[in-house]
C-alpha cells in the first residue's frame, strides 16, 4: 500500500468541489502498473466531468493525462518495466494524484526528448490533434481549415501541425494576444470573434468559398454558425463544449446548407486497440521532434490549487496547456 494525496469529488459542481484527500494506493494487479507521477495535464474534458456535464457515478477521481515513473508492476506486464518514464492520457479517470494504479497497456514510453512536464502538457490535446486533423478528416494540403479557440491548449498544436500538413489555417481568438500567439503557431489568419462576425469574415478570408472543415470545441456559442462557414459537402467536426452543450441539431439544415458532414468523435475510440494508441503516439512524438507541433505551457499550478487552475480554464483566460505539479 502506497500513501498518497489525490483530488476527488463527491458532488458535481464549481470547482471548490474538487477535494484534496489522503487516500492509498494498493499493489498493482495483473495488468496494471504503479505510477509515481510528477506532471499532471488540465484539460476542458475534466471540467465536463467536474460539473456532471459528462456524469461520473460518485464519489470520483478526476483527471485523464499524466506523466511519471513506473514504481512497480502487476503479473503480465510486458508493455513496460519498472523505472520507465511514461506518459497516459485515457484510460480510467484519477490522473489528480501523487501516484496511481494504471493499466499498463494504456501507457505510452516516453522519449528522452520529451520531458514530463511535456509529456502532461503534450498527449492529450496532441492525441486529439492526431485523431482530428489525421483520421477523423485526412487534411491534405490545399485544404482550408477554421479552427475555433487557436490559442487553447488543443488550437496550439493542432494548428501548427495542420500548417506543417500544408493546409491554410484560419483561426478564431477572443484578444490581439491570443490571435498573436495563433499567427505564431501555424495560423495563416487569424478572426477576432469578439470584434467581428467569425461567419462572415472567413467568407470574405476564403472570397466566398468558405472551409473545408471547421472544427469546434466551443459548442453551444458556435456550432450553427459553424455550419455557415463550410463549402457545400464540408465537414463540421465538434468536439468540445467550452460555452456549454449546444442545442438539438435541426438535421435538414445540413441539405439546406449544402449538403454538409456533421461529426462528434472522441479520442478514446481512435485509440481503442493498444496498436492504435502506439501509434497514434508515434506520429505525435515524431511531429513534435520535428518542430511541427510544440508543447505550450501556459500556466502552472501545485496539485493543491487545482481549483485555480479550473476557474482559470473555464474563464478562457489560459493560453496553451495548463500543468498540475506534483
Amino acid at each position: 500500500m502506497v500513501a498518497m494525496k489525490a483530488i476527488r469529488i463527491h458532488r458535481n459542481g464549481g470547482p471548490e468541489a474538487l477535494a484534496l484527500e489522503d487516500v492509498t494506493v494498493a499493489a498493482p494487479g495483473p495488468g496494471e502498473a504503479l505510477v509515481k507521477q510528477t506532471a499532471i495535464g488540465v484539460n476542458f474534458i475534466d471540467v465536463y466531468h467536474r460539473t456532471g456535464l459528462y456524469p461520473l457515478p460518485l464519489p470520483s477521481g478526476i483527471g485523464q493525462e499524466a506523466a511519471g515513473v513506473v514504481e512497480a508492476i502487476g503479473d503480465g506486464v510486458s508493455e513496460v518495466a519498472v523505472g520507465d518514464r511514461v506518459g497516459y492520457a485515457v484510460g480510467a479517470l484519477g490522473a489528480y494524484a501523487e501516484a496511481r494504479l494504471v493499466r499498463a497497456d494504456r501507457l505510452i514510453k516516453l522519449p528522452d526528448y520529451v520531458s514530463d512536464e511535456t509529456a502532461a502538457a503534450l498527449m492529450l490535446k496532441g492525441l486529439t490533434s492526431e485523431y482530428l486533423i489525421r483520421r477523423t478528416i485526412e487534411i491534405k494540403a490545399g485544404d482550408i481549415v477554421l479552427f475555433h479557440a487557436a490559442a487553447g491548449g488543443v488550437g496550439l498544436i493542432a494548428c501548427r501541425w495542420l500548417n506543417a500538413l500544408g493546409a491554410k489555417v484560419i483561426g478564431t481568438a477572443g484578444s490581439d494576444e491570443k490571435a498573436k500567439l495563433a499567427r505564431e503557431n501555424g495560423c495563416d489568419e487569424v478572426i477576432l470573434y469578439k470584434r467581428e462576425d467569425f461567419s462572415t469574415r472567413l467568407r470574405e478570408l476564403t472570397g466566398g468559398r468558405g472551409a473545408d472543415v471547421v472544427y469546434d470545441s466551443v459548442g453551444k456559442d458556435t456550432l450553427l454558425k459553424s455550419l455557415d462557414c463550410l463549402r457545400p459537402r464540408g465537414t463540421l467536426v465538434s468536439f468540445g463544449n467550452a460555452s456549454g452543450k449546444p442545442d438539438p441539431l435541426d438535421i435538414l439544415l445540413l441539405s439546406n446548407k449544402g449538403s454538409l458532414y456533421v461529426t462528434r468523435p472522441k479520442l478514446a475510440d481512435y485509440v481503442a486497440t493498444r496498436s492504435e494508441l502506439v501509434s497514434a503516439a508515434d506520429a505525435l512524438f515524431a511531429a513534435y521532434e520535428a518542430g511541427h507541433v510544440k508543447a505550450q505551457i501556459g500556466q502552472r499550478f501545485p496539485l493543491e490549487r487545482v481549483a485555480d487552475a479550473h476557474r482559470a480554464l473555464e474563464s478562457r483566460s489560459t493560453i496553451g496547456s495548463t500543468v498540475l505539479t506534483v
